[in-house]
């Protein structure tokens, strides 16, 4: 159950979108076990392609709108909790701020935050089952750094322990209710973005 669950959960929520892409590795934690599954993440990022050294510029990360499932296989999905959403500031520079823009049929207010050298997209919800939603834009200004370096932008993520993508699902089966944890990290990571400092 935990398998078909976790896949219609993570699949609503990672849409297909233009190029690049990356592949996620999933797991979802509930009282039947662990249970992983492999799913493609696609995200429309965007950056200069060439910036001077010590200059400022900005990086947009955005996820494509979607639908969550209201029932998969039998399984009834109720809702999307809590999710977080995570991207690393760039290694060849600093950061310097975030905003959020557009975003809709979350039933709640996102936030993002600096948490250590990550930027941290945060939605309360819930989000019901069956609803459309679109995450908001994430648009994060940063300064270059030395000439002859290059700026990509990746995913967060390296293991289950460390996922670049967490959220809580509520799923009924029968007349069982029950609320899974899923924990994704991008496997293998591709830059989303590149540039160049000169």
């Amino acid at each position: 159950m935990a398998t078909y669950c976790s896949i219609a959960v993570t699949l609503a929520l990672l849409t297909p979108a233009a190029p690049p892409v990356a592949t996620y590795a999933c797991r979802a934690d509930t009282k039947f076990g662990r249970h992983t599954v492999s799913l493609r993440q696609a995200v429309d990022a965007q950056a200069p392609a060439v910036v001077p050294a010590n200059s400022r510029f900005t990086v947009a990360v955005h996820l494509q709108p979607g639908t969550l499932p209201s029932e998969v296989k039998g399984f009834k999905l109720k809702e999307v909790r809590d999710l977080v959403l995570r991207i690393p500031v760039p290694a060849n520079s600093s950061y310097l701020s975030a905003r959020l823009t557009g975003g809709s049929g979350l039933n709640s207010t996102p936030t993002v935050q600096l948490e250590g050298n990550t930027a941290v997209i945060k939605v309360a919800g819930p989000i019901p089952g069956g609803a459309s939603y679109e995450l908001p834009a994430l648009s994060v200004r940063l300064k270059s750094g030395r000439a002859g370096t290059t700026i990509e932008t990746k995913l967060k993520g390296t293991s289950y322990d460390d996922p670049g993508l967490t959220l809580q699902a509520k799923i009924k089966w029968k007349f069982v209710t029950t609320s899974a944890p899923v924990a994704c990290y991008p496997d293998p990571n591709p830059a989303l973005t590149r540039t160049a400092v000169r």
